[in-house]
């Protein structure tokens, strides 16, 4: 059940949040009046099929989208209120972002894929260089950091976004069907290593996916459908 209880522990809060799409011939409304507290440290997962509004929600949560109405709050800070700088430092250091396809840069090795966005983050570059070597061998590709993405294969480019997602050391993941364009094997793979490796480094989880077996690793788990949001099981 959600609360409007001030918790010292909640680094996501929404409240009342809509998105409706309008077009001369209709009005569609992905999210309808939803809720949702997220706490510091969860590893939240939010389950829904294809078209439920879970990477609508996520893309907002994220900066990337912008509701109807209703507020979101992470971490204090009223998404919507932002100033265009303040949303680009918001993306740029307190989050870190996982999508379905890798989204790397193809001209530059899997070192600089990781590497760059913690230099253009103003980390000097000796130190942005050391900690996505770090991060490149914790994901297992410490023999691939000098490949480009079209030498790598569809899990390795997806182990390289993940470590990606943790170079600027973020409080908050977010990961769009980080699986969903893989094969089971490495589908089981990234699963767990987002998982594994948001607890190593003690980072709050909130990620969308279809599949089952993916949300069940999940500490809390939510269901979308129809644009509304149930809490479904908590462990």
């Amino acid at each position: 059940m959600m609360t409007d209880e001030k918790s010292d522990d909640v680094i996501v809060r929404i409240r009342g949040l809509e998105k409706t799409y309008e077009t001369s011939s209709e009005k569609l409304t992905i999210l309808k009046n939803l809720d949702m507290d997220v706490h510091k440290g969860s590893k939240c997962v939010i389950v829904g099929k294809s078209g439920s509004g879970k990477s609508t929600l996520l893309n907002i949560i994220g900066g990337l989208d912008s509701a109807t109405s209703g507020t979101v709050d992470v971490n204090g800070k009223i998404i919507s209120s932002m100033e265009e700088n303040e949303l680009t430092e918001y993306r740029s250091r307190f989050l870190g972002l996982v999508f379905q396809f890798h989204y790397l840069l193809k001209d530059f090795t899997a070192l600089e894929n990781v590497f760059l966005p913690a230099y253009m983050a103003g980390t000097p570059k000796k130190d942005a260089m050391e900690k996505a070597r770090s991060l490149l061998c914790d994901v297992g590709l410490e023999d691939r950091m000098s490949h480009l993405p079209s030498q790598l294969s569809g899990g390795e480019r997806q182990r390289v976004a993940v470590a990606r997602s943790l170079v600027n050391d973020p409080e908050l993941i977010l990961a769009d069907e980080p699986t969903g364009n893989l094969d089971p094997a490495n589908a089981v793979l990234i699963g767990d290593m987002l998982f594994s490796l948001s607890d190593r480094y003690h980072k709050t989880l909130i990620l969308v996916t279809h599949d089952m077996n993916l949300a069940q690793k999940g500490s809390v788990r939510f269901f979308i459908k129809d644009g509304a949001l149930t809490e479904e099981e908590r462990r």
